[in-house]
């Protein structure tokens, strides 16, 4: 250090983890108020400043003490000031400069420095070292990609010694203490020499870096790059002294299979998969399969069962508080826990739901998995068409995972649950096979008990699992499946059962959801009926549950609305327009409102549809016929007309082929018994008869129309109406005989919601009469029918047999069977 070295008193900037040496530019970004005060002293006086870095980065308030004595005079460049109170500052150092004295300020740090001189001692020594460091930063940026070209350029333009290692020592990735070990070097020959040592050293380690991925790339694709990076890492681990995680992973593993209450069969397979995960790199794509593999096995309720309850008085009374009506199924469910309450090894029942849309076979299940405390699953199979959906897919696929059975298993914990198989008949297949197939292992009692899913390739046990599959419709159900499953039909509702589940469960949970509780809505029983008979026509409730929240929105509106009417008028902000508010709403939440039936029509609209849809007169060929669709029973109206023509036969209402082969099998009959009803033989010759079904967009099909289209082209001919409280069911022969049908309580159920009197239909059909409601019965009167005779005579408007037959047949024309509802039910 030279005596005459100038000392100068100039304002200090600490830098935190950074070190700016001479001949750099850089630009700071500066925070703290101290250094903002020591960078605007040097701007106002047009000083240089101080740059000295902290040992600590992290300490806010340095002391003298946490500041390097050994810094950088700089120059400020430029000084810019940010909204955000911080100061960007560009400086470029210029000398090594040592601080001797800390001045004392309470604005900012000052001290009293001096400039260290650069000498060297041997000048050739130095240029070798020049060159010598050149060559070794050139080949350190070959390796090292991120330097950009320009410095290259820029060092090999310096032959200053002291320059060339301030700007080569900027620009390696050190360590703050290396740096300012070197900023501490005050000969430039020494420092390059140091510099030389440390790139050497990076140097070393990048070529080293290079041969690993040189060979790495050559050698292994990308699995076999994950296998070694892993390599690596657990040597790295090992070299620490890190727990080996992945090795106690796999004990875990051991420990949980032996814990696990499972079959033999299940525990020797896995420990076999274990054994084999060992073997392989945790980070290869087999051993990801493998993985998922023993999690899916173990994470299985094996033999976890929930405890059931065997009280049969509870559970009847959870199903009648949740259900009204639905007797068949509630004894069926009380019978299988008055067993099981005494034989403790039953297998779970698979009991099928048949029904049409909103009838509850849903919540019907719900109910019975909470009577009997099992945990309850559902799974959808609307749209399936995938065999693998049921049986899982084979573990050599990508993405494999069990079939639902499984999954709903895992997800409920239990190995007895309820499972809800809903909508069984909308199944579908395809070249990926049939799903229906695969669940008759799953539904048949005498092969659950060893079910083989193809991902799990083990027999897991379902037999302590309750099956309850739903269906709209059996027609599309396999009759395989069918026989594996019990049938309970669910046919839908009559008025009176509407009006009590509407009464007990529906108004009661709508005024709740909608928050009407507080208001004291209330919706009286006439109201009730009139959205049962003028605004909805469905076999279930679920439409009629919509119409009551529909009232309810309307209901909350309405009272809200009045609401801020009368708000703005006791503030005295109500505009000129007056606007009248509903009286009964006015004061709703104190008096109440009452939805009353003219209420009800301000709310929903007109009536939209009429109650007892039957004809206002008897009609010459217009009979009433009766329907089964797969959202129940529907009145179907069947017209004829005959007109002077060439005998033609025309056919319109988009009939299927079997109605269309019913309405040629009625033409043929009528045509034969011409000659009874006074027709000459050319009568037909010289007419056309047309027969049309209207709604003619919707579909029709099935034989059982055929006594309606015999009546209409009877009556059409015969010019004589047919009664309209009358409503047919039933096939026909050629020979006039009356065939049984199918679906005759929705159909009967439908009539009667349609204001039919009279139900024709056959006799063959009389043992279903048994399943329908008293009430309904009580209603109707029923006649039993085996020829079309009979069926004529009943649903023509005449009062006498001989003005139909004009030519008289020994046989006799009375009705074999005829019961009125009550005699009827006696009879049974």
């Amino acid at each position: 250090m030279s005596e005459n070295a100038k000392v100068q008193q100039l304002p200090l900037l600490p830098l935190r983890d950074l070190i700016i040496f001479p001949h750099m530019m850089m630009p700071l970004f500066v925070g703290r108020d101290k250094s903002i005060n020591a960078l605007e002293e040097a701007m106002s006086k047009q000083t240089d400043i101080v740059l000295a870095a902290q040992k600590d980065a992290k300490t806010n308030n340095p002391e003298p003490k946490d500041i390097y004595q050994i810094g950088t005079i700089a120059t400020i460049i430029q000084l810019l000031r940010i909204p955000d109170g911080t100061v960007k500052v560009l400086v470029e150092g210029k000398r090594r400069v040592r601080i001797k004295n800390f001045v004392t300020n309470d604005n900012f740090f000052q001290v009293q420095c001096e400039e260290i001189p650069e000498e060297s001692d041997s000048p050739v020594e130095a240029a070798a070292l020049v060159r010598s460091v050149k060559t070794t930063f050139e080949t350190y940026v070959k390796l090292n990609k991120r330097i950009p070209p320009e410095i290259l350029m820029r060092v090999s333009t310096i032959e200053n010694p002291g320059e060339l290692a301030d700007i080569i020592v900027a620009q390696l990735n050190l360590k703050l203490e290396d740096k300012q070990k070197v900023l501490e070097i005050h000969d430039p020959s020494k420092r390059l020499e140091h510099l030389l040592n440390l790139m050497t050293g990076e140097i070393e380690i990048l070529e080293v870096e290079k041969k690993i991925r040189t060979r790495v790339k050559k050698q292994m694709e990308r699995s076999q790059k994950e296998y070694y990076l892993n390599e690596q890492m657990q040597a790295i681990q090992k070299e620490l002294g890190e727990k080996d995680d992945y090795q106690a992973e796999l004990q875990d593993l051991e420990t949980k299979t032996k814990a696990k209450k499972m079959s033999q069969e299940a525990k020797d397979k896995v420990m076999k998969e274990i054994k084999k995960l060992k073997m392989m790199s945790p980070m290869s794509a087999e051993a990801t399969v493998v993985r998922n593999y023993i999690d899916w096995v173990l994470s299985l309720p094996w033999a976890d069962y929930t405890e059931e309850k065997h009280d049969v008085k509870n559970a009847q009374k959870i199903l009648d508080d949740d259900h009204w009506g639905l007797e068949k199924v509630k004894e069926r469910i009380l019978e299988y826990l008055a067993v099981l309450s005494i034989s403790k090894n039953m297998k779970g029942p698979i009991l099928c739901l048949v029904g049409p849309p909103g009838v509850g076979k849903t919540s019907l299940a719900r109910s019975i998995a909470e009577s009997l405390n099992r945990p309850f699953a559902r799974i959808s199979l609307g749209g399936v068409r995938d065999e693998a959906e049921i049986r899982g897919h084979r573990k050599t696929y990508v993405g494999a995972m069990p079939g639902k059975i499984l999954q709903a298993l895992r997800k409920v914990d239990k190995g007895n649950p309820l499972v809800l198989l809903d909508e069984i008949d909308k199944m579908a297949n395809d070249f990926r096979g049939d799903p229906a197939a695969a669940m008759l292992e799953v539904l048949d009692p005498e092969q659950n008990s060893s079910f083989q899913d193809h991902y799990l390739e083990l027999e897991y046990d379902l037999s302590k699992i309750m099956f309850i599959a739903t269906a709209n419709s059996l027609h599309t159900v396999p009759r395989p499946l069918l026989d594996r499953m019990e049938i309970i039909s669910l046919e839908g509702y009559i008025e009176q059962e509407k009006f009590h589940i509407a009464k007990n469960y529906l108004v009661p949970k709508q005024i709740e959801n909608h928050g009407l509780k507080d208001y004291k809505v209330s919706i009286p029983e006439k109201t009730i009926r009139d959205v049962i008979r003028y605004y909805t026509k469905e076999a279930g409730v679920r439409n009629l549950e919509r119409q009551f929240a529909n009232v309810c929105r309307k209901v909350a509106k309405d009272i809200v609305m009045s609401q801020a009417m009368a708000d703005m008028k006791d503030t005295g902000k109500k505009s000129g327009k007056k606007a009248k508010a509903s009286s009964s709403a006015k004061n709703a939440k104190t008096s109440g409102y009452v939805v009353t039936p003219q209420k009800l029509v301000e709310l929903l609209g007109p009536h939209k549809f009429r109650f007892g849809k039957i004809e206002e007169q008897n009609e010459i060929g217009l009979t009433n016929g009766m329907a089964w669709t797969e959202v129940g029973g529907d009145l179907l109206a069947v017209e004829a007309s005959v007109v002077p023509g060439k005998g033609k036969f025309t056919i319109t209402g988009q009939l299927g082929d079997v109605m269309k082969e019913s309405c040629s099998a009625a033409m043929s009959y009528v045509r034969s018994r011409g000659p009874l009803f006074g027709l000459d033989k050319d009568y037909f010759s010289n007419i056309d008869v047309h027969i049309h079904l209207p709604e003619g967009a919707v579909p029709k099909d099935g034989p059982s129309a055929g006594i309606a289209l015999t009546t209409s082209i009877v009556s059409s001919i015969t010019k004589i109406p047919v009664k309209r409280t009358v409503a047919m069911t039933g096939e026909i022969s050629l020979r006039g005989r009356v065939l049984a049908i199918g679906g005759l309580k929705e159909k009967i159920l439908a009539a009667h919601r349609g204001g039919i009197k009279m139900i024709i239909c056959p006799k063959e059909n009389e043992k279903d009469l048994k399943d329908i409601p008293k009430e309904v019965m009580k209603e109707l009167k029923v006649i039993l029918v085996d020829h079309v005779d009979q069926v004529l005579i009943n649903a023509l408007d005449i009062k006498n047999p001989k003005e139909l037959f004009k030519v008289q047949k020994e046989t006799d024309y009375g009705v074999k069977a005829q019961y009125t509802g009550q005699s009827l039910h006696q009879h049974h």
